[in-house]
């Protein structure tokens, strides 16, 4: 029909089609399916849990990083800091309610963090994140966090 103007505007990009059980073919419009996050992508809860107790295995062993966390159990420590990268990747955001924004920089001021102990971190956390076996571009994107956060801590000359 000529001259007919259409009220519906432009059509949704489509991601896909779905057939339905009665035939009908149906479009899937781009905007209504959720994105997973990094934290899901990755497996979730149990990653992070896995990633950061190895690392506080290595803390715990470490001369220059141990006597930086003040409990003599790092499990308060390791359950904080896994509470912050489950929710800083997307996770439950369980560690905001409970400790409140996380201040990383000024939470780490009253520690001596200089470039030993910036290699140290990064070095039990390379191990960490090596041991996940990751897919490729996800241990790369979470290393490329990890190695700014571990630059953003330092504090002190030497």
């Amino acid at each position: 029909m000529a001259g007919r103007s259409s009220k519906a505007g432009p059509r949704p990009q489509v991601l896909g089609r779905c057939v339905c059980d009665d035939g009908r073919v149906t479009e899937i419009p781009r905007d209504t399916l959720q994105e997973q996050t990094f934290y899901e992508q990755v497996g979730g809860e149990e990653t992070f849990r896995r990633l950061v107790h190895r690392f506080y295995q290595g803390v715990a062993e470490d001369p220059l990083l141990k006597p930086m966390y003040p409990e003599e159990d790092l499990g308060p420590a390791e359950e904080r800091f896994r509470l912050f990268l489950m929710q800083y990747w997307g996770g439950p955001r369980t560690y905001t309610e409970r400790r409140g924004h996380p201040r990383l920089r000024m939470r780490h001021v009253p520690f001596r963090v200089d470039r030993a102990a910036h290699d140290a971190w990064l070095g039990h956390m390379r191990t960490a994140l090596d041991e996940l076996g990751l897919a490729p571009e996800h241990e790369q994107r979470l290393w490329d966090y990890l190695t700014y956060a571990a630059a953003s801590m330092v504090n002190t000359e030497g």
